[in-house]
């Protein structure tokens, strides 16, 4: 099942990444985008450290700015910090707290989030187990 997760999530922010790459701009325009609050700029550059995509792999930056983009209701966000800390990189593995960010996200209609969520429910993972 990581492998599955990682490998959904590392296909949907390969193509954000290279459907924005145009629009971003540079690391360092990118990186003032984000600072100023703008989230999608947020939500690519979390995914930038959490890949290593021109930068060092960083997980703790990576959820620093999952979690700005995420509170402004990015739901790609939500799901990918969910993945985080029910993996537990650059977190301590916390199964409710992936069910509450996959719930997040899949409520907004991310079908990504509705599929790891039900994964949560399948396997017991922080809820009882129904499927």
């Amino acid at each position: 099942m990581r492998s599955s997760l990682r490998s959904a999530a590392v296909a949907f922010a390969c193509s954000l990444i290279a459907h924005s790459a145009a629009v971003a701009g540079t690391l360092d325009q990118l990186l003032k985008k984000a600072e100023e609050g703008d989230a999608t700029s947020q939500y690519l550059l979390a995914v930038k450290y959490d890949y290593g995509e021109g930068v060092p792999g960083n997980y703790q930056e990576a959820l620093k700015w999952y979690r700005k983009a995420a509170e402004q209701g990015v739901a790609a966000a939500r799901n990918n910090l969910g993945v985080l800390y029910q993996l537990g990189q650059g977190v301590p593995r916390d199964s409710g707290e992936a069910l509450s960010w996959y719930r997040q996200a899949a409520e907004q209609g991310f079908a990504l989030a509705q599929y790891n969520l039900g994964l949560m429910y399948a396997e017991g993972k922080g809820v009882r187990q129904d499927y």
